[in-house]
């Protein structure tokens, strides 16, 4: 299974960016997927979930202001982010079971 994670790029507070991330191989449709982020000198945190199924979750920092969405006919996962915020700088991965996409830098100005 590979990941390709783009989209990501340098906005102002209040923007939107929508981040895509391609999956090639393996069984796409019947997993959850999600999308974490990782801020210089934090931790990789859980952003948000989309399951098979379509059900969400959302971290409390991110709800209300990013959407996440899976096309599982083209095998692809989105998180549209609005609202967005300095602290929302990160670089984000995205996540199918044990594999990682390479990251996509967002950096937020304030």
């Amino acid at each position: 299974v590979q990941l390709q994670a783009s989209g990501g790029g340098l906005v102002q507070a209040g923007d939107s960016l929508r981040l895509s991330c391609a999956v090639s191989g393996g069984t796409f449709s019947s997993y959850s997927v999600g999308w974490f982020r990782q801020a210089p000198g934090n931790q990789r945190e859980w952003v948000a979930t989309i399951g098979g199924g379509g059900a969400t979750t959302y971290a409390d920092s991110v709800r209300g202001r990013f959407t996440i969405s899976r096309d599982n006919i083209r095998r692809t996962l989105f998180l549209q982010m609005d609202s967005l915020k300095p602290e929302d700088t990160a670089v984000y991965y995205c996540n199918i079971l044990e594999f990682w996409g390479q990251g996509t830098l967002v950096t937020v100005s304030s």
